[in-house]
């Protein structure tokens, strides 16, 4: 009798089940993270600017604070909440860099059910636990021909919308970029 209640806990259609609910789970979790990531990214131009979080780099911005970040005629700027405009003029502008990062979101829920999820769901979960973002470097020189850095943090797209505008009105960008994908150049053999 005990032989046949194991056997019964351990059918393949009650394994099907159980994987199909770890499914079913883990694709609930993971839709607004899809919704939140597939959207379009805004224009970066003129007073409406950007949604950023400013990481290191202008002086009077706080590190890690949110705000937006726009062109306004010749300058870059950052405006977050209650401060004022960091501002730095796009012709001292040397290079600018977009890289991409990603985030894990869900925090102490979503390691919970990941580390609860039966037969290796958690690592089905962790794939829709990340969200991607931009980061954007800007290095520019001030009055006196010091060299600084600023990043940013921006929704997926934004960033290289941003470049190319930066660029189109006067920023220069290291060409070192496009020679790094290209590959080294060959060098013919010499015959004996």
């Amino acid at each position: 009798m005990h032989d046949i209640t194991v056997a019964l806990r351990r059918t393949p259609a009650r394994l099907l089940l159980r994987a199909w609910a770890c499914l079913i789970l883990s694709a609930c979790w993971g839709i607004p993270t899809i919704a939140q990531s597939t959207s379009e990214p805004t224009i970066a131009t003129g007073a409406h600017g950007v949604r950023a979080t400013h990481i290191l780099g202008f002086a009077d911005a706080r590190k890690k604070a949110n705000g937006t970040l726009s062109i306004q005629a010749e300058t870059l700027q950052f405006q977050s909440s209650g401060n004022p405009a960091v501002e730095v003029r796009i012709a001292s502008v040397q290079d600018v860099v977009v890289g991409e990062m990603s985030k894990q979101v869900g925090g102490l829920p979503m390691t919970m059910g990941k580390a609860a999820a039966p037969y290796g769901g958690g690592r089905v979960l962790s794939l829709f636990a990340h969200r991607k973002y931009d980061s954007l470097a800007v290095q520019y020189a001030d009055a006196d021909g010091g060299i600084h850095g600023a990043i940013f943090q921006m929704h997926k797209g934004e960033g290289e919308l941003l470049r190319k505008e930066l660029v189109a009105k006067g920023a220069r960008v290291n060409q070192t970029e496009a020679g790094a994908a290209r590959g080294p150049a060959e060098v013919p053999r010499e015959s004996k």
